[in-house]
Order: C-alpha cells, then structure tokens, then sequence
C-alpha cells in the first residue's frame, strides 16, 4: 500500500509547472519572449527533463508555442486573440454561471459571500492600486471562481479557469499603463446580489458586461503595446 503521497519527482514537475505558468500570466516570463533552456533551468533550478514536461504542459494550456527545431517562445498577446479570448469567455461564463444558479446550495452562497468580503477587505487596505497587487488578483480569481463553483461539470470548470488566466496576462499588461482603475468593488457587488437573488438573466448580462469592458479598457490603455495586432517582442528570458 501507498500513503497516497505522489512521488517527489512529480511533485517538483508540478511546482515548476505552477511557478512558470504563474509567470507568464504575470507576465514576468514577456509575450512573445524565448524560452531557453539554460537559463530557465537554472532560473527555476530543475533538470531539462522537468523543465521541458513543464513546456509541454504549457503549450498545452496555450500559454507556450512549440517552434519546431526553434525551441519554446512565451505565446504573444494580440487584439484578435484577446478578443476572441472575449468571446469565448462570455459564453462560458455565462453557461457556468447559470448552472451555479440552478445548482447552488447555502454552502456555495457563502463561499462567495466570504471571498467578496476578502477581496473588498483587501481592496480597502492595498488602496487605489490595488490592481497592481498580486495578493488582490489571487483572490479577485478566487471571487470569480466561487461564483460558478456550483455549476456541477469539472470540465466546463477547467475550461473556464485555464480561460480567466489567459485573460490575465492582457490585465496585467493594461493595469502597468491605467492613469485610473474604474470602480470595480461596485461592478462585483452587483454581480453578487444579482446572483445571491437566483436571477440568471441578470446575473448572465452583468458578468458579460463586466468582461467586456475589461476587455474594452486593456485595448484603450495597453493598445499601444500591440503593433498589427502582435505586441512588441519581449526580451529572451534571464539572456541578459
């Protein structure tokens, strides 16, 4: 018998995975930027082996594009990507959101009663840049996730997950370059009480409109990163 522990191999495989997926959503590994193996191997300080399984995942997850005999490039943000990223998310989003309704029990009510309260406490304490904290993203993800957690499909969950990271890496970009961020607290306590009320219409309608403008903000204020629709190539990862 095992004592259901996995095998430290695999659980270094699956640290790495998580620190380089979470750097490129933060965009410390740049869009469009080459992933080459030495200095990632010592950057992360795994094997070759660990460090291309990671890759794998990656590209798997679309975060990371395989170029052939080239080797591995951090996959670059367009417009056209972004907005179909957009589109996709919206009608996940709002299928997910609507089973939740259907589905959801007192227990789920409170998961996203707590994480709004977390999120507002923290919002409250980091200030008017709160958007720039990894802290607060860590937990406006956990907010957004409570909210369709009920929906009952594990995959349609996945799906959607592997979607609002994506989305992310465009956030983070956009929030570097905001003279001003629009008053989201208000935005999210509006999409709870609309769900907390089981009105899926509405519920649907305003976390579209949330994702949209989001959507419309990153185009206004980091569209000048992106130049015919590729943004501007990143430097080689640790070249320097």
């Amino acid at each position: 018998m095992t004592d259901g522990r996995k095998p430290s191999g695999e659980t270094r495989a699956g640290d790495v995975l998580q620190r380089m997926r979470l750097d490129i959503i933060s965009c410390v590994l740049k869009p469009g930027s080459k992933l080459r193996f030495e200095p990632l191997k010592d950057m992360y300080a795994v094997s070759f082996s660990t460090l291309r399984e990671a890759l794998s995942r990656l590209v798997a997850e679309g975060l990371v594009i395989a170029e052939g005999q080239r080797g591995f490039i951090v996959a670059p943000l367009s417009l056209a990507d972004l907005i179909d990223l957009t589109d996709v998310r919206v009608l996940i989003e709002r299928e997910a959101l609507r089973l939740a309704i259907e589905k959801g029990d007192d227990r789920w009510e409170a998961e996203i009663i707590g994480t709004y309260h977390r999120m507002d406490r923290l919002q409250s304490r980091l200030g008017h840049e709160y958007y720039l904290s990894e802290d607060w993203s860590k937990v406006h993800g956990e907010f957004h996730y409570a909210l369709v957690s009920a929906c009952g499909s594990p995959n349609l969950l996945e799906i959607r997950q592997k979607l609002f990271e994506r989305a992310h890496r465009y956030r983070r970009m956009s929030s570097q370059f905001r003279p001003k961020w629009r008053e989201k607290d208000v935005e999210h306590r509006t999409i709870m009480e609309a769900v907390l009320a089981r009105d899926p219409k509405r519920s649907s309608d305003l976390i579209e409109r949330h994702i949209r403008e989001t959507t419309e903000n990153v185009v206004e204020h980091a569209g000048h990163l992106f130049s015919g629709g590729i943004p501007r190539a990143g430097a080689d990862v640790a070249a320097e």
